[in-house]
């Protein structure tokens, strides 16, 4: 099977646990451009910090990013953009804060949450380390429902972060009766993904496919997350990271090294130097 696509998942994937982005990963993927094959960022990041990792990368491909409901090239040139509108995202807002939660609101160019609460380490810490860029603006504000009724904001996903687990699972079921035009989904054991209905990182990739002209089965996805499986069982490739949990790794084709391990780079090198050059192999085609 010839390969076309290799769609890369950003945190715990293409990126150490440190936030690194090591040189040895950058030559992987230079490696694989040289033959021929698209190489994509699919990600729950917002288009802004998705960018930058494409930029260090020298990659001028389509971006999935938002958890799919954003793919484009540029935020002037999105080829599929699925908003929450405002007054929806101000009525899941409103049932949020009844919750020892933290919400966020991201737009494609700037972020808006409640107050981080200090005394609560995690989800200082889980907020705060998103790797946002100094050009994608992050708000903070007491009371976003008392906001939201000044400054209405349509968005393509809330991130809601949790210190409890069991509330969490609570909310998850409360959104999901409540709110059944919405995806919600678990991303792990103390956040959760708000979406319009059907969006995934899967539905982003099916568009891009068809904007490429390449289908499923002619795609790699590496990935780590719970919310990459729909891709790693639905494409001709699907990788798991060896520091992606059980659930992940049963569903793959291949498991590779962890990120700390060189693990994308590893699998891209051990798979790709077998494969032709995609332009060489439609050549022979023809003759």
């Amino acid at each position: 099977m010839i390969y076309r696509l290799l769609a890369i998942n950003i945190d715990g994937t293409l990126l150490r646990s440190n936030g690194r982005l090591l040189r040895v990963s950058k030559e992987a993927i230079e490696f694989v451009k040289n033959k021929d094959v698209y190489v994509t960022l699919v990600t729950s990041r917002n288009f802004s910090s998705a960018k930058k990792v494409a930029k260090a990368l020298k990659l001028d491909s389509l971006l999935i990013t938002h958890s799919g409901a954003i793919v484009g090239s540029s935020l002037d040139n999105l080829v599929f953009a699925r908003h929450i509108e405002e007054e929806q995202t101000f009525n899941v807002v409103q049932v949020l804060e009844s919750f020892n939660c933290h919400i966020r609101l991201l737009n494609e160019r700037y972020s808006i949450g409640n107050q981080i609460k200090r005394k609560n380490n995690l989800i200082a810490k889980t907020v705060l380390g998103t790797g946002d860029p100094l050009f994608y603006p992050i708000q903070f504000v007491d009371s976003l429902s008392d906001n939201l009724r000044d400054h209405p904001v349509s968005t393509p996903k809330i991130d809601v972060h949790f210190t409890e687990p069991e509330e969490m699972k609570e909310v998850a079921h409360l959104l999901t009766e409540r709110f059944p035009e919405f995806s919600t989904n678990v991303v792990n054991a103390n956040k959760l993904e708000i979406t319009t209905l059907n969006v995934s990182k899967l539905n982003g990739l099916q568009v891009l496919g068809e904007q490429l002209g390449i289908s499923l089965d002619e795609m790699v996805v590496i990935g780590d997350g719970i919310d990459d499986i729909p891709m790693i069982s639905n494409v001709g490739l699907g990788v798991a990271m060896g520091n992606a949990s059980t659930e992940v790794k049963m569903v793959a084709d291949w498991v590779t090294r962890s990120n700390d391990q060189n693990g994308l780079a590893y699998m891209v090198k051990e798979h790709f130097r077998k494969q032709m050059n995609v332009k060489q192999v439609k050549e022979n085609m023809r003759s």
